[in-house]
């Protein structure tokens, strides 16, 4: 058995404390990209779920969308839905706020409570697939319990 690493246990624990199937898929192979993990599953690019992070221009903090991997953010109408306008965060941004390496973003097990937005379009699938806080790791998760204990707002990204 392939032992989880600690930025993975914390999307274990966040799955469980919300009564959900806490069980991690460890890819054979890095999945860096929504295409990359697409393939490595076997799905649709559209079921990946992108957690990606941006910095409110007015506010500078951090804002998390969870993105369908066959979108693009359009960041001005994004940002006009969720009341300001985006920029792009850095790397150290990311992972100081959620805990994880680019790559492997989570939707869960931040080490700060963030602001989400979900893509409409994810809601579209029965399950989609999010990074489990790793490159390697995945998870599958309906769109409602993503939403759910993400607390998510769902707009429309692109």
């Amino acid at each position: 058995m392939i032992e989880l690493r600690q930025s993975e246990l914390r999307v274990v624990a966040d799955l469980a404390s919300h009564d959900l199937p806490n069980s991690i898929v460890v890819l054979d192979e890095l999945a860096t990209t929504a295409p990359m993990a697409a393939q490595a599953i076997g799905i649709d690019v559209g079921r990946i779920v992108k957690s990606l992070i941006f910095v409110g221009q007015e506010s500078g903090a951090p804002i998390m969308i969870l993105v369908s991997g066959a979108n693009r953010v359009h960041e001005k109408r994004a940002g006009h839905q969720i009341g300001q306008k985006l920029g792009r965060a850095d790397a150290d941004l990311v992972r100081e706020t959620t805990g994880f390496a680019i790559g492997g973003v989570s939707p869960l097990g931040h080490l700060k409570s963030i602001p989400i937005y979900m893509d409409e379009d994810l809601f579209a699938f029965e399950t989609v697939w999010a990074a489990a806080g790793n490159a390697r790791s995945v998870f599958e998760i309906t769109p409602d319990d993503l939403a759910r204990v993400t607390d998510a707002t769902r707009i429309t990204v692109t």
